[in-house]
């Protein structure tokens, strides 16, 4: 059996031109990725800094909103001018230290190595062997630098990163200082003020899910950074050959890592234990066990204490938008993730009590009666026409 559908011309090419007008908005948003990355980076960066300005604001001569805002950010700019003086230096050290040992990790290897001679002299593999490790020798030192290359290389220009950095302070800068102005001229527009305090309501609890996230995410970065620098300080005492300075790059890696998520951490730990191993294996080891140790308390006291029922996600949840941030915006979607995951799971309970209100409304026996009523009175009034 055949059936025909006759479709006009007019619905044909409506048809067609939504089908291409969405996949124009969709190749839009995909080649401006960087520049709503940038910006949805300085929203929740506003929204972060949204009560601090406020109080900062109120201690200001005439509570001037832009005196609290500047003063937050000149107190974010001055941290990450100190942590970039403080971390650089350090990692620049190991990484020429680690050149300058390669050399003579190989010499020892080579030296060492009784077993694996045997067989390189029964195969008469001598020779290759050699140039192996005078090759590895002597692109050490080019290899070590190049690994700093390599890093920035991957995440774009140093140029790039420096004026991605400061447009995203100066728009969370204007945001901040212009927020409440947009917020009043948006209620202004509501006719209606009951529903004007339910989306006003909505608005909070958003706002109060990123805030709690952001506050409870970095005390409990700051917890795990500190800890694990205090530890690598103290490893200096019994591992001569760990540095002293080699602490403050181990608070900065275990708290940019630490931001991210559920294995945010276990990166953390792993980059700092390779940092170890190359001047002494032992203290390497030693950290390990703490890294493991400290992991349990935090996941079991600290972490719950902290970020009590700010977001309220499931680990599900939380994996599926870890993972999809990181994919789609790399290291700045994996820590933002989080809260627009929280900020979803508000507008979808809201939108699922709202929905059960209805269907309660309209089932209600008081309504069906009505119904019934008005049914058999149109009936009746039609049976007379």
């Amino acid at each position: 059996m055949k059936v025909r559908i006759d479709i006009d011309t007019n619905t044909f090419v409506r048809f067609w031109l939504v089908v291409i007008g969405f996949g124009l908005v969709g190749f839009a948003i995909y080649s401006a990725r960087t520049a709503l990355v940038i910006v949805g980076v300085a929203l929740f960066l506003a929204l972060a800094l949204s009560n601090p300005v406020t109080k900062l604001a109120s201690l200001m001569p005439g509570k001037s909103r832009f005196g609290g805002t500047a003063a937050a950010f000149t107190l974010v700019v001055a941290f990450l001018g100190l942590f970039i003086g403080l971390i650089v230096p350090p990692v620049i050290e190991q990484t020429v230290r680690v050149a300058d040992n390669v050399p003579s990790l190989v010499d020892s290897a080579q030296d060492q190595w009784h077993l694996v001679d045997d067989l390189v002299d029964r195969y008469h593999l001598q020779s290759q062997v050699d140039n192996t490790l005078n090759s590895v020798k002597e692109n050490a030192t080019a290899w070590a630098a190049n690994i700093g290359q390599s890093f920035v290389s991957s995440i774009g220009s140093l140029f790039s990163v420096l004026a991605a950095t400061f447009l995203v302070i100066v728009l969370a800068f204007l945001m901040l200082l212009e927020g409440p102005g947009w917020l009043r001229k948006l209620w202004s527009v509501y006719s209606d003020e009951e529903k004007m305090k339910y989306h006003q309501r909505l608005a909070g609890r958003m706002h109060m899910v990123v805030t709690g996230y952001v506050t409870g995410q970095l005390a409990v970065s700051s917890v795990g950074a500190l800890c694990a620098g205090l530890v690598v300080f103290a490893l200096h005492f019994f591992f001569p050959a760990i540095p002293m300075n080699l602490a403050l790059p181990t608070v900065a890696i275990a708290f940019i890592f630490s931001l991210i998520p559920m294995f945010g951490a276990t990166i953390a730990g792993i980059l700092i234990a390779i940092l170890l191993a190359f001047n002494d294996v032992t203290a390497a080891v030693v950290f390990i066990v703490f890294f493991v140790i400290y992991q349990q308390i935090e996941n079991n006291f600290i972490s719950p204490t902290i970020q009590s029922k700010t977001v309220e996600l499931s680990a599900l949840a939380v994996l599926v938008a870890v993972t999809i941030g990181l994919y789609v915006f790399g290291l700045v979607g994996g820590i933002i993730s989080i809260p627009i995951a929280g900020c979803i799971k508000v507008l979808l309970e809201d939108h699922f009590e709202q929905t059960k209100k209805a269907r309660t409304k309209s089932t209600n026996p008081l309504q069906k009666k009505k119904k019934k009523l008005l049914h058999k009175l149109v009936k009746k009034l039609q049976e007379e026409a």
